[in-house]
């Protein structure tokens, strides 16, 4: 009877625990995600800017989240939901990773996209972790702390032969509403003024080249810079033949709730590779 009684107490336990709520994953808004208020802002834009020009020169997608607990989950555990919901890392190359800091708990952890598995092994994260981070977060030095564990992975990650990244207009820091703005005048008010001038399919050859020389300019890609100016020779013939003018032409394609802003992962895939530690 006492027996009994003992495993009944211990399973209402352990559903009681089972029933407390897991700890949200927080929305992917940038590289450097702190819940706590423990880095100041200057600090996460110093790391966000590092971890953005890592990505444009490898491809490869680092980030950090500072929660304040993971309870009652294990850092494990709520760090692989964590890369499930955010998909760090470019989709088939999986070359993402997560610098997870849980401030009450005292713990953190490096989760290890699959396709970096090889470089950032379990010995190494653990390595960066013991002594690298955890000996500066002991004192009180969370952004030294963070900061350092991010160079080391940057430097083991580098070291790795991954594609490379594709080119995208985010990283070179243009802003989409921008060149659009622009190509509008270029397409319909300068080449409005050269179809009068010099006729319809010359006005478009001009404009379809400037447009490709700014584009290149912009993003340095000559590729996209030329795609940017067969598109806007086109627009340009058709806006020529057909009379169109005004923003209504360009078929409400480009409106704010199209651009793509923030930060986001590439589909990459995790397999539960890294290392845990505390301090």
């Amino acid at each position: 009877m006492l027996r009994a009684l003992i495993v009944a107490v211990a399973l209402c336990l352990t559903n009681l625990a089972g029933a407390q709520a897991l700890q949200p994953v927080p929305a992917l808004s940038a590289r450097v995600v702190d819940q706590t208020a423990t880095l100041s802002a200057d600090q996460r834009q110093r790391l966000a800017t590092k971890l953005a020009a890592f990505e444009a020169g490898k491809g490869a997608q680092i980030a950090v989240l500072i929660v304040a607990s993971v309870a009652p989950e294990t850092i494990e555990q709520y760090a692989l939901r964590v890369v499930e919901s955010w998909k760090l890392g470019r989709k088939s190359v999986d070359d993402g990773a997560l610098l997870l800091v849980a401030r009450q708990d005292r713990k953190l952890r490096i989760e290890v996209g699959y396709g970096l598995e090889g470089a950032l092994n379990d010995a190494t994260a653990k390595r960066i972790i013991s002594e690298t981070i955890a000996p500066r977060f002991k004192e009180g030095d969370f952004y030294g702390g963070i900061n350092d564990g991010v160079d080391a992975m940057i430097k083991v990650v580098s070291g790795e032969p991954l594609p490379p990244p594709a080119a995208r207009l985010s990283d070179a820091g243009v802003d989409l509403e921008t060149l659009v703005f622009v190509g509008f005048i270029l397409v319909f008010v300068v080449g409005g003024i050269l179809r009068a001038m010099l006729g319809r399919l010359l006005a478009a050859g001009v404009i379809g080249t400037v447009a490709a020389i700014i584009a290149s300019l912009l993003v340095s890609s000559l590729l996209l810079g030329v795609l940017a100016g067969i598109v806007a020779f086109v627009v340009s013939l058709f806006a020529g033949a057909s009379g169109v003018s005004g923003l209504g032409g360009m078929g409400g394609g480009w409106s704010s709730g199209g651009r793509s802003g923030g930060f986001s992962g590439g589909g990459g895939s995790f397999g539960g590779g890294g290392a845990s530690g505390g301090w």
